[in-house]
């Protein structure tokens, strides 16, 4: 009964019939219409069970993405595989370690378990390594990391990943939350591959949720070392993704070039958006998602309460995070264009006051 459930993104507004959904973290272009196409085929067939083992999923990840296929577990979206994780290897007397603005199914799943969390100081909203470190003891068994992380859009470059888990003793845990890694194309990131090619401690989750655009068909996946997908494999429900789910989501993977579609969609719309915020002297984190938080004034008719009921009223919707212990900002998902341009001109006439 100490859980707070988890809150999602609003989806509709009383009073309007359309709305432009920001909330989320939603791809802004949607699902490949091959994903959609291998969804539609799988219409006749929603009698039978799905391969519970998720193998045409699996191979497409690893031929994709040149990983071990033994390696690699499906999950109902990442939030399983994260909750089984902690399931697996943390409980009572035990702790579970993230970040102070980390991903908020961090303190549900820690709390469910009955482990104890340990929040880690972040500086500049971005995972500081010593402060993670030094909430490490004994009684460590997790250590959660999203990278890049929600909702603050930071991440932490490879050679912090590398320094992180050098620090951390054998019989912990790093489980490296990486729902936006497609997204990034920066040559100092890692999304874990490498530390779980090379130790037996770290775990990789992943998301079809973002730029595979999958959200409502809840699929996630995970990359660790043997023992662990073993583990997985052993504490998850058969038959755990749908098969439709299983079946767009191997569409997906398989459209290499629908992909860099919506990552180059984002890479023009992220900074532009960013740009037109902070030319109205509005304070925008820098993100490396498809989101960013945007601060506003902590004035009365000028803050983030404000500014979110204002966009509200005209068909907007983004994301409060106050829950993340961030009050006086919002996260903005990178939308359509033309949603991205409604939104600036909706925040210019709150700036102005109108």
């Amino acid at each position: 009964m100490d859980i707070s459930p988890y809150v999602g993104g609003e989806a509709s507004l009383p009073g309007h019939d359309r709305v432009i959904k920001l909330a989320s973290n939603e791809s802004a272009l949607g699902p490949s219409p091959r994903a959609m196409a291998a969804y539609r085929d799988r219409a006749e067939e929603l009698h039978r069970y799905p391969d519970g083992a998720a193998a045409a999923l699996r191979a497409a990840l690893a031929r994709t993405y040149g990983l071990d296929v033994e390696r690699i577990v499906c999950g109902n979206g990442s939030d399983e595989l994260l909750t089984l994780l902690g399931r697996a290897y943390a409980g009572p007397g035990d702790e579970i370690v993230y970040s102070a603005h980390g991903f908020a199914m961090y303190p549900i799943i820690t709390r469910a378990v009955g482990a104890t969390e340990v929040v880690a100081a972040e500086r500049d909203l971005t995972s500081d390594v010593d402060a993670l470190l030094g909430c490490v003891s004994e009684r460590t068994r997790l250590v959660f990391l999203a990278n890049p992380n929600n909702p603050t859009g930071t991440y932490i470059p490879a050679d912090e990943l590398a320094r992180l888990h050098a620090g951390l003793p054998d019989g912990c845990l790093l489980v490296v939350d990486a729902a936006y890694a497609e997204y990034i194309s920066r040559n100092d990131y890692e999304n874990g591959v490498s530390l779980v090619e090379t130790h037996e401690n770290v775990v990789m989750t992943r998301t079809f949720s973002k730029i595979y655009g999958l959200g409502g068909l809840r699929v996630g996946w995970a990359y660790g070392p043997a023992a662990v997908a073993d583990v997985l494999n052993r504490v998850r429900n058969p038959f755990n993704v749908n098969a439709g789910a299983l079946a767009a989501a191997t569409a997906a993977v398989d459209d290499v070039a629908y992909t860099g579609r919506v990552r180059a969609h984002n890479d023009v719309w992220l900074p532009w958006f960013a740009r037109e915020c902070e030319a109205l002297g509005l304070t925008v984190n820098p993100s490396v998602g498809n989101f960013v938080i945007v601060r506003f004034p902590d004035e009365p008719g000028r803050d983030a309460t404000a500014a979110n009921a204002f966009l509200n009223g005209r068909g907007i919707i983004p994301r409060k995070v106050a829950n993340y212990g961030l009050p006086g900002w919002l996260r903005i998902t990178i939308g359509t264009e033309d949603e991205m341009r409604a939104t600036v001109d909706a925040l210019a006439a709150f700036v102005a006051g109108d």
